[in-house]
Formats: C-alpha cells, sequence, structure tokens
C-alpha cells in the first residue's frame, strides 16, 4: 500500500466511524446540544462533509455542485454545524456520502502532488498539494471523532470505534464505576494537596 493508498484508507475509515457514532440513536439524540458551545452528533457529520466538499472540490478546481447553504453570506454563524428540524437525519447522512464519493473522485485522479489553493486560508499558506490536504482531512476528521466519541458516551454510554474495540479495557458497568471512582479521588487528592491560594479550580 503507498501513502496516497495509507491515507485515503485513513480517512476512510474515519468517515465510517462517524456514521457510526448515529446508529440506534433518536432524532433528539443525535441532535441536541451536549457541550456549552452546541456540539451535537449530527452537527458534526453536517460539518465534515461540508469541510470535504470545499477541500476536495474547489481547493482542486473540481467543485461537487452539492449546495450547501449555510455557507452563504447571509447565513446564520456555525450554521454548519446543527441541524434544523426542516433537514433530514437522511438528507444529512446523504450529503455525507455524496462528499466522500466526489473526495474519493478527486484522491483517486491526482497524484499526491498535485497543486491546490486554499482561497479562505492566508495568502503565505494556501497553495497546497493533495498530500497536504489528505493529511489535513485525515486530521481534522480524527478531532471531531474524538468530540463524537464524547458526545456517544455521554448520550448512552457507547464507547470506543466498535463493539468489543480492543483499544478499551474490557470492564462491565461495575468495574467502570469503580475506575471513575478512582480517578474521581485522585483528582480530589490532588486537590486537597494543592495549596489553595495556587489552584484556580477550586471545585
Amino acid at each position: 500500500m503507498d501513502e496516497k493508498e495509507t491515507l485515503h484508507r485513513y480517512l476512510r475509515v474515519r468517515r465510517d466511524n462517524l456514521l457510526g457514532k448515529l446508529d440506534g440513536l433518536s432524532e433528539y439524540d443525535i441532535r441536541r446540544p451536549l457541550t456549552p458551545t452546541g456540539t451535537n452528533l449530527l452537527g458534526l457529520v453536517k460539518h465534515l462533509a461540508s469541510v470535504e466538499l470545499g477541500y476536495f472540490g474547489e481547493v482542486f478546481g473540481r467543485p461537487s455542485g452539492v449546495p450547501l447553504p449555510w455557507y452563504d453570506d447571509d447565513a446564520k454563524p456555525d450554521a454548519d454545524l446543527w441541524v434544523p428540524a426542516d433537514e433530514s437525519r437522511e438528507d444529512i447522512v446523504e450529503l455525507h456520502l455524496s462528499a466522500a464519493a466526489h473526495s474519493d473522485a478527486t484522491i483517486d485522479a491526482l497524484p499526491l502532488d498535485a497543486p491546490g489553493v486554499v482561497p479562505w486560508w492566508p495568502e503565505d499558506r494556501r497553495h497546497v498539494t493533495l498530500h497536504q490536504i489528505l493529511v489535513h482531512m485525515v486530521a481534522e476528521r480524527a478531532h471531531h471523532l474524538g468530540h463524537a466519541d464524547i458526545l456517544r458516551e455521554l448520550i448512552d454510554g457507547t464507547d470506543g470505534q466498535r463493539p468489543g474495540d480492543p483499544n478499551l479495557t474490557p470492564r462491565g458497568p461495575e468495574e467502570w464505576a469503580a475506575h471513575r471512582s478512582a480517578v474521581e479521588d485522585a483528582a480530589r487528592a490532588a486537590f486537597d494537596a494543592t495549596p489553595k491560594t495556587q489552584d484556580r479550580h477550586n471545585p
């Protein structure tokens, strides 16, 4: 497997992992904000699909033609990061799949050193290659997939990238509760040992 195939594989796996975070959840749970800034699962899917269409489309002179009204000049800020009630789950998943297909066609068609221009980046670094954008998008996907991991765990306790994820220690609910308690105890012990005038996070 050459370098382009390796990067492309990592990108595809991250896409599949993100869509998997929606499985089995209600319309409310995939849309509801779980952080003070409104981060939500379906919004992450919408955002990353939109981002891919830009980076593997416009950047390389291969526009997809897919309308993205949340990027219009009169759109509200962060409109790509949440999903109004009149946008369906199916619409967003289809957008994600369409973006992936368009990106894959660009990746397959161009060599790693193919030049592109990112017009929304500063002038001194907007000239890029496919290689750079592949690395950028794998990192972007992984960054937001970490957000999705935590959101899904907060919703229903599901963790890991897939059932039986070997990167997670196999524990039952009682064992996880005991582990969490041990982490909490250690945090409080460290706090208690800290001079209070130096600690800004007094619970």
